[in-house]
């Protein structure tokens, strides 16, 4: 327990520094996390001082960092799900809807068209090809949700057409990829074939009936009948259990219990209050303890030292380069087709382009479902750190949106 509390604080107090870093510099806090998972792990403090990581960071030692981990990012799944706009996906933007299609259709047929290459030079042994491109795929059209509406708020951008537009992107974009992650976590082999095909995808298949059209049904109308309760401390250990049961259900059925905890937000009743205390109420503990603790782990498998050769960093390179244009080409050219200007639709393009966590997040689940290997896992987490990186600079180059700090009119 020692050796626990001693890590937890030492990933704490890297997380803030690094994130403070990241926030002086014009970057998402996230992309601070993100470095100082990688700055506690084997590829700069295990080089360092090799000893003292192996003292603090004992292999034996991470399965406890990894289920604190688990359970923040349950938490956090079912918090992006709470916070996604039905009145948004509702409106059907002709732009939204063709910047959506366009930014996961492109960059996953480009991501499938490497697959063959990448599986052959990078993926662990008896991988199967299908499960590879899938996971391929689903990793190059992630948009990460949470990272894009903090830049939309810090820019002022949240209530712009060109705001509301790429946001409506980010939920449509998330929505479709864990829905396919959760067919692709079914299609992974698990003994056999029969079971497969005749149990896991029919449980998917009930479980998804019964979230959409019983549970999120019920809650619409119990919130509706009762409009003004509030979130009492009862009413959110309802909720947080309702959430944790979501998530053990899809465990069991094969699929990651991420997901369940993601599609247990989407069925939560939309009462402004209600999202406005589980907001507050969890999110210090999520993005302050429990977060943290999910970006030591990935740290702890991005290994920067694999990334050498000059064919190694090709790969990089052309996986990076696939990702940019894939999805921030696609918003592009959508964003051109219905009428949007060059300066919006470039800008439209970088905001879909962020991937930040939910992009590690998948990474790391195919990670543990050996389907990446190390060099593969890393270079993937390069093109999440690179992609996301690049939207603010591109914003300010653009001049969309105010700086944090300034306080001219916001442009979009």
């Amino acid at each position: 327990m020692t050796l626990l509390i001693f890590q937890i604080t030492t990933v704490l107090l890297t997380s803030l520094v690094c994130g403070w870093i990241a926030r002086r510099l014009g970057q998402a806090r996230v992309i601070g996390g993100i470095a100082g998972g990688i700055l506690i792990g084997p590829s700069i403090f295990g080089r360092l001082a090799p000893h003292a990581s192996s003292r603090l960071f004992p292999q034996d030692s991470l399965g406890s960092l990894e289920v604190l981990s688990t359970v923040g990012l349950i938490l956090f799944l079912f918090l992006i799900g709470s916070e996604l706009d039905y009145e948004h996906v509702r409106q059907q933007k002709l732009t939204a809807t063709l910047a959506s299609l366009t930014s996961m259709v492109l960059p996953f047929g480009l991501a499938v068209a490497i697959a063959p290459a990448l599986r052959q030079r990078f993926a662990p042994e008896g991988v199967g090809g299908l499960s590879f491109s899938l996971f391929l795929g689903i990793s190059m059209i992630i948009t990460a949700f949470p990272v894009l509406a903090r830049i939309l708020e810090e820019r002022g951008m949240q209530s712009t057409p060109l705001g509301a537009t790429a946001i409506l992107c980010a939920a449509v974009d998330d929505v479709c990829a864990w829905m396919l992650l959760a067919v692709t976590m079914t299609l992974l082999p698990s003994g056999n074939p029969s079971v497969l095909l005749s149990h896991r995808l029919l449980w998917l298949g009930a479980y998804l009936s019964v979230m959409i059209l019983v549970i999120r049904r019920l809650g619409g109308w119990l919130s509706r009948r009762n409009p003004n309760t509030t979130l009492s401390y009862e009413l959110m250990g309802v909720i947080l259990a309702f959430v944790f049961a979501s998530a053990a259900t899809t465990d069991a059925i094969g699929v990651h219990p991420l997901f369940g905890a993601f599609l247990a937000g989407l069925c939560l009743p939309r009462v402004k209050q209600w999202e406005e205390a589980l907001r507050a109420r969890l999110n210090v503990v999520v993005s302050l303890v429990l977060l943290p603790l999910f970006f030591a782990v990935t740290g702890m498998r991005t290994r920067l030292d694999l990334l050498s050769g000059t064919s190694v960093w090709m790969w990089t390179g052309l996986i990076l380069l696939l990702a940019v244009v894939g999805k921030m080409g696609g918003a592009v050219a959508a964003a051109r087709w219905t009428g949007y200007g060059w300066h919006n639709s470039l800008a439209l393009g970088a905001l879909v382009n962020t991937r930040g966590l939910v992009e590690l997040i998948v990474l790391n689940i195919a990670y543990n479902a050996h389907v990446f290997s190390p060099t593969l896992f890393t270079m993937l987490v390069v093109m999440a750190l690179v992609t996301t990186m690049m939207t603010v600079p591109v914003l300010n180059w653009l001049k969309i949106g105010k700086p944090e700090g300034d306080c001219g009119k916001s442009v979009g």
